[in-house]
């Protein structure tokens, strides 16, 4: 499967970025690189950020980069105008478009840095073109939707030397970093198992697509929503939130809460790509005979088993284990019966030979187990603590932006954040291969997936004994969208 980063997407509206265009509006503040080229600073030493998603989770991390006190939001940009609303209301002298396209095509000379907070199916277009025009980017978890997506972005940050980081800002709080400094220091001996687990969904899956179109909301552009995926009608409340549970758009449980909870394990093991992954399904039932089966929505429950390679960090293997829709492992025995485990919904406990060591969300809350060692073990302090764990990871990318490519270490650039984000799509892709149907001649259902581990050639992006998953690896994009060949 050959990547070309040359090639963008061929949008079916417009053509992208016209040879010798012309910037049609100013901006308040000069951008950074029309001063001076790629490693100039301007004399106001700041950031000017276009912000493709400005409504849910966009409309904080938009706010957050202006919080950092260096960037200014010039230009925002959502397919829903309600959703954009406070955004707006907070930046009333960003220009604002409907269509990212036409955003960077007329406005690209106009800011240095792009943020992009769209549901998943459209991250890998969106940033990938910003990053052909020489533009930062920082990508909402999870980086992509799709393994060849991620691979594309991963090499991308490389060839374009842009600054880059994926939004799972618990990679730049202290928690992570705690947890490093007691493994180096030996103090729960070499990990081999680590269990992940939260509480999501807490959207629906396991459903079958409504059948009953509504009407589009005149603020809302659908067919831009839909951007990469095929076209459908529209339905009711899979905009703004619900679309998690679908897998043309969403990448379930794992996307929303995988980057935030596996970051750790990641970094303080240095673990990179997978090589076999094997999965187990909740059911879903349409009566009380009969199994539901429903491939468009993801399952309400999930176990991923991944199998990591020995690293420099651990003298085998690494097994670790992912849970969602509410399925946590046994407790361990030096927890206390009243004691959090995690955070309750959400966490991560690492497994050593000589102890074991937890957290919960967004790396925070790191301790030691039994809790009582936590007042007794002290190390010394190996890496520098973040100063505003609330804004850091938003900062550090802002200052990063300003101080030039490869000036400035990063908690989560691409080239960490793509072979996590990886991993997390080869757990789905066991995930969907245990939930695929087939039915033989003799009219009997099967799935044939489900008994199966997947082997996984990371070179080739193919899963090397079920043909059946490789179709999840590289999506088709709908008639007009492309990302590399």
């Amino acid at each position: 499967m050959k990547m070309d980063t040359n090639k963008i997407l061929d949008p079916s509206r417009r053509s992208f970025i016209k040879t010798g265009a012309i910037a049609s509006a100013a901006f308040m503040i000069v951008p950074r690189h029309v001063l001076g080229g790629p490693g100039y600073l301007a004399p106001s030493d700041r950031l000017i950020v276009a912000g493709v998603g400005a409504g849910g989770k966009g409309t904080s991390d938009i706010k957050s980069f202006a919080d950092s006190g260096k960037a200014d939001i010039g230009f925002l940009c959502d397919v829903d105008t309600r959703r954009a609303a406070t955004s707006i209301k907070n930046f009333p002298k960003a220009k604002f478009y409907k269509d990212w396209r036409e955003m960077y095509d007329k406005e690209h000379k106009n800011f240095d840095a792009v943020s992009v907070s769209t549901p998943d199916h459209n991250h890998a277009v969106q940033a990938l073109g910003a990053m052909q025009l020489n533009k930062h980017v920082y990508v909402q978890k999870p980086l992509t939707h799709d393994i060849y997506e991620a691979r594309v972005l991963t090499e991308a940050a490389k060839k374009y030397k842009v600054v880059t980081q994926m939004g799972n800002q618990g990679a730049s709080n202290n928690g992570p970093r705690q947890m490093r400094e007691w493994y180096e220091a030996g103090i729960i001996g070499d990990v081999h198992t680590i269990y992940a687990w939260t509480d999501r969904p807490v959207w629906p899956q396991g459903i079958p697509w409504p059948k009953t179109k509504a009407e589009v909301p005149a603020e809302l552009d659908w067919d831009l929503w839909l951007g990469t995926a095929p076209y459908v009608d529209y339905i009711e409340k899979l905009v703004p939130f619900n679309w998690r549970g679908w897998w043309e758009y969403g990448t379930g449980a794992l996307g929303d809460m995988g980057c935030h909870l596996l970051e750790t394990p990641f970094s303080v093991l240095d673990l990179t790509y997978a090589t076999e992954v094997e999965a187990s399904v909740g059911s879903v039932y349409v009566d009380e005979f009969k199994r539901g089966y429903f491939p468009e929505s993801c399952p309400p429950s999930s176990h991923v088993i991944l199998k990591f390679p020995k690293t420099a960090k651990t003298k085998g293997p690494v097994i670790v284990h992912w849970m969602d829709g509410g399925i946590q492992p046994e407790r361990p025995a030096e927890l206390g019966p009243d004691d959090l485990f995690g955070d309750g919904g959400n966490g991560t406990l690492f497994i050593g030979t000589k102890g074991k060591m937890m957290n919960s969300t967004y790396g925070a809350n790191a301790r030691l187990l039994p809790l009582s060692k936590n007042e007794e073990v002290k190390v010394a302090q190996k890496y520098d603590r973040v100063a505003n764990e609330a804004n850091g990871h938003y900062a550090q990318w802002v200052n990063a932006c300003i101080a030039g490519y490869g000036k400035q270490k990063l908690s989560s650039p691409f080239e960490i954040a793509g072979p996590l984000t990886e991993a997390l799509l080869m757990a789905n892709l066991a995930i969907r291969g245990a939930d695929i149907e087939r039915i033989g001649a003799d009219g009997k259902k099967s799935y044939p997936g489900r008994y199966r581990k997947l082997m996984w050639d990371n070179a080739a992006m193919r899963v090397t004994n079920f043909e059946d998953v490789n179709q999840f690896v590289k999506r088709e994009y709908r008639k007009g969208w492309t990302l590399g060949s």
